[in-house]
């Protein structure tokens, strides 16, 4: 079983069913080798600096039917029925003295994914009804005529990206960048017992 983060807002997405996709940048030690060979197959994209041979895109960061399980923000409660918090659940999370997410330990985890689909696409490639898996709400558009009838979840998700990205990273991961991603597909699942 590996972990992976959500910020508070995307485990909320998971927990209302809407967001079961995410993306992860492409960072060393993987390089792309061949563009469009990556695109079609993923297998020019190599773990290694440019100049070795590596390991195919097939050795990924997760794989077909990994186990995750979600790391979330949260905070320890004295109590031995619910012993843990989670900021996503809470309607005052002001109350509380919140834990980031990458503290979490294993046993507080409460959301288990399965993994369906992995691949490798720039990051703008992606498709409307991609954004809207990614969890995010659309943005009404302004157009000539009226307001658009349809969300854009497209730009919802750019905005939401670039929220993400530390501002030391911003020139290489920023929507902008058109970086390289993992995208990463997946169920919800129960934990499995011996996990």
């Amino acid at each position: 079983m590996k972990p992976i983060l959500f910020n508070t807002n995307m485990v909320r997405a998971i927990l209302e069913g809407r967001k079961t996709v995410t993306r992860r940048v492409v960072k060393e030690p993987w390089y792309i080798e061949d563009e469009e060979m990556s695109r079609v197959s993923g297998f020019a994209m190599h773990r290694g600096c440019n100049c070795t041979l590596g390991m195919p895109y097939p050795d990924s960061l997760y794989r077909l039917s990994d186990t995750l399980y979600v790391r979330e923000t949260f905070c320890r409660k004295p109590s031995e029925e619910y012993p843990f918090v989670y900021k996503a659940s809470v309607e005052t999370p002001d109350a509380w003295k919140w834990c980031p997410s990458i503290h979490m330990p294993r046993e507080a985890a409460r959301i288990f994914l399965r993994v369906t689909e992995v691949r490798v696409e720039r990051l703008q490639e992606i498709t409307e009804d991609q954004a809207q898996a990614e969890g995010v709400k659309g943005w009404m558009i302004a157009t000539d005529r009226d307001w658009d009838k349809n969300p854009n979840h497209r730009i919802a998700f750019l905005h939401e990206w670039n929220q993400t990205i530390k501002k030391g990273d911003f020139a290489l991961y920023s929507w902008d960048a058109d970086p390289w991603v993992w995208v990463i597909e997946f169920e919800r699942c129960e934990k499995l017992k011996g996990d």
